[in-house]
């Protein structure tokens, strides 16, 4: 592993610790040339699952940009980066658990709504009104209808 201050191609690996509930390694390394300590992750290579777009055209399943899309739904809300993991964590096993080597991207779509939705309720608008392709209000109320009847019902129950 190159140290990436010097770029001297020797370390030793001071301490390793599973990350992520098991699906990584943390290993925390020093430079044995500058002495300097760096921080390196270690996962399973995934097979390379492609995403069916609507329009047909199939690409790799790209982790960074799953990550990407949650990050701007929940962007200035108060949700964590350990949270947006969390969520993009739970897609990527529910895609693993059920396809193979394609996934209709309408299916990762409605896997990361379903996560949004439990997480924060501004960020599964974002990401909705964005995937649903809304067009105008009546979209947004559309999709908000059901979430409001829930907490309706939540309330109604509340004051009984």
């Amino acid at each position: 592993m190159k140290c990436p201050y010097c770029h001297g191609d020797n370390d030793r690996v001071i301490d390793s610790r599973a990350s992520l509930e098991g699906f990584s390694i943390r290993r925390r390394r020093q430079c044995t040339v500058c002495k300097r300590r760096y921080t390196t992750y270690e996962r399973i290579e995934e097979l390379s699952t492609k995403v069916v777009k609507k329009d047909g055209v199939r690409e790799p399943l790209q982790r960074e940009k799953l990550r990407s899309g949650i990050a701007k739904a929940c962007w200035k809300r108060p949700v964590s980066d350990l949270q947006i993991d969390d969520v993009v964590n739970e897609v990527l096993d529910q895609v693993a658990s059920e396809f193979d080597q394609e996934v209709p991207s309408r299916e990762i779509g409605e896997c990361v709504m379903e996560g949004l939705a439990k997480l924060d309720q501004v960020a599964y608008v974002r990401f909705a009104s964005v995937y649903r392709e809304f067009k105008d209000v009546r979209d947004f109320v559309e999709e908000l209808q059901p979430m409001l009847d829930a907490a309706e019902h939540k309330d109604a129950k509340k004051s009984s």
